[in-house]
């Protein structure tokens, strides 16, 4: 755009120099030319330096060139715009030439060129602040109701409040937003009612049936295989009931119903906890080591913490090796608990998903580690896995 505007305006201005550079020569030929003589052209020449009458070049009509001058003050060559016409003075050819200096008309041109960037510069300046503002004004409803979309969550629900506007795009959006929200609000109560009646309800004939296998299995009157059989069933009850309690723990947890906090000390539940999973360590002759450097002490709820802990060291234990080891640290806000493992490293994408298992080993149900996440979720915390040398490290950052 500025080039062209250069092009255009020098075009112009050339166009203007050379109708003056033809009035001048039509004046000098109706004011001057008929009053001077051949011994006059000296005398004229020496006054007049941009008027000059030179020796006959066989030119035959006008002609308009640029040409450099030497300025013998400036020391430089300088543009001028000539115009050479062919005259005759007592009869013999002569040749007219006027200039005009270009420099202070570039001077001009580029200073109008300067006028017109700025003028352009403000203008785009100017639109981009009127848009800016009306943007703004006209996106405000948008983004506040995208500032309580980001804030939302499904288990602590609170109506949302949507700013009024009069622009009908936004207050569809509003109300679509608004019964969208609802529907899943009803789906997640009812989903969640599910799960907590269904746990429930499983409870009951869950240690109804393990009871009476218990008493099946004590009678003296069952073969040895019945006593198998049974012993099986069992078993597999006891893994149905552990994990209809651990389904009802994710469940409550996702619904937040463990809102009572208090003091919490790390290292004592490691050392209480530590005791109860020595008769497992000793049957797999795993040694436990600990490094406490510091103390831990956190303000969260008393049992989540202690399942967290629980799972961690239930999981170092199950997935070791005979002979293996198992070292639990704490230093600033971390407790870290390493243990060999006989399988390579697990998969981190999917570790702490539900039901997964890196192993195909009976022992588990593959949300241990499931709910330590959620724990940690829930509270804030960082829960993290790495693998190096055989060891399997779990860090939880408080």
């Amino acid at each position: 755009m500025a080039p062209l505007f250069y092009l255009i305006t020098n075009q112009f201005y050339l166009h203007e120099i050379d109708e003056t550079l033809i009035l001048t020569k039509s004046a000098f030929l109706n004011n001057s030319m008929s009053k001077l003589e051949e011994k006059d052209i000296p005398v004229w020449n020496r006054f007049n330096t941009n008027i000059e009458i030179q020796n006959s070049t066989g030119l035959k009509t006008d002609t308009l060139f640029n040409k450099l001058y030497y300025n013998n003050i400036e020391k430089e060559n300088e543009p001028y715009r000539e115009l050479n016409s062919p005259i005759s003075i007592e009869g013999r050819p002569y040749t007219l030439s006027i200039k005009t200096n270009l420099l202070e008309t570039e001077d001009l041109i580029f200073t109008l060129l300067l006028l017109f960037m700025s003028i352009l510069a403000l203008l785009f300046g100017g639109i981009l602040l009127i848009n800016k503002f009306l943007s703004t004004r006209l996106w405000k409803p948008f983004y506040q109701t995208l500032q309580q979309i980001e804030k939302f969550e499904i288990a602590n629900y609170h109506k949302l409040n949507f700013a009024s506007t009069d622009i009908e795009e936004f207050k569809r959006l509003n109300n679509s937003i608004e019964r969208l929200i609802e529907r899943n609000i009803i789906i997640y109560n009812n989903q969640r009612e599910f799960v907590e009646n269904a746990a429930h309800e499983l409870q009951t004939p869950i240690a109804v049936f393990k009871a009476k296998i218990d008493t099946l299995i004590q009678r003296d009157d069952i073969t040895e295989g019945q006593s198998k059989i049974l012993s099986s069933l069992y078993k597999t009850t006891s893994r149905l009931s552990k994990l209809n309690k651990n389904l009802f723990l994710l469940s409550k947890i996702d619904n937040q119903q463990f809102s009572q906090k208090e003091q919490v000390s790390i290292r004592n539940l490691i050392n209480t906890q530590l005791v109860f999973f020595e008769e497992q360590a000793i049957k797999k002759n795993i040694i436990i080591s600990t490094d406490f450097q510091n103390e831990i002490r956190i303000n969260a709820h008393a049992g989540l913490t202690e399942i967290l802990i629980n799972n961690l060291l239930i999981n170092a234990i199950r997935h070791n090796i005979n002979d293996g080891k198992i070292i639990i640290s704490i230093h600033d806000k971390i407790l870290s608990i390493k243990n060999t493992g006989t399988v390579k490293k697990l998969s981190e994408e999917k570790l702490f998903s539900r039901f997964y298992k890196a192993t195909t080993s009976n022992q588990g149900n593959g949300l241990g580690l499931a709910i330590v996440k959620k724990i940690a979720d829930l509270n804030g915390w960082t829960v993290s896995y790495s693998y190096s040398e055989r060891n399997h490290t779990f860090v939880v950052h408080f």
